[in-house]
């Protein structure tokens, strides 16, 4: 198996609250409906699957195909909170068990400037870096990671479209 990693990163400012774009991006069962190639994500129904105080959310991904190869990531993540202003991912497996992916990112919130109505605004920053394991030699390296970076650069457009709908706003 060969590692292959891709990062991506964004920021924008939308018209918003924190509070409401907050509400969204901690919400398992919202973000799959927001984000491309994301099935679905477990996390216990009574949000207090911890360890150490950080929840757990296991990540379900749609078959991806590279090369030829196909792969339906799934991944565990452990999830940190800082109320309404951070949220930290970080890969953590479960004991003993081999995950062939997984992610390593943060979602930043800040306030804006409000709009010339009044009406807040939201600097939210996303960095995200994939890494897969996959059968493939490491002089396929450039042409995997290319298509990582572009797929996911094509998925977070999509989940910033989709995530302005849902809130109601745009990005400014």
């Amino acid at each position: 198996m060969t590692r292959f990693s891709a990062t991506t990163a964004s920021e924008a400012v939308v018209t918003a609250s924190r509070d409401d774009v907050w509400r969204v991006l901690t919400d398992p069962d919202v973000l799959p409906t927001l984000t491309p190639l994301l099935n679905r994500i477990d996390a216990d129904s009574a949000r207090d699957a911890t360890v150490d105080g950080y929840e757990l959310w296991r990540w379900h991904m749609v078959r991806i195909a590279v090369l030829g190869v196909g792969i339906k990531p799934v991944f565990t993540e452990r999830m940190t909170f800082v109320e309404g202003k951070r949220i930290e991912f970080t890969h953590a497996p479960p004991t003993g068990v081999t995950e062939w992916a997984g992610a390593e990112g943060y979602y930043a919130l800040s306030d804006a400037d409000p709009e010339p109505d009044g009406s807040p605004a939201t600097h939210l920053e996303i960095s995200l870096t994939v890494d897969v394991d996959m059968p493939l030699s490491r002089l396929a390296a450039p042409v995997v990671t290319r298509t990582m970076k572009a797929t996911m650069d094509a998925t977070g457009d999509r989940f910033a479209a989709n995530l302005l709908r849902r809130l109601g706003a745009r990005e400014r």
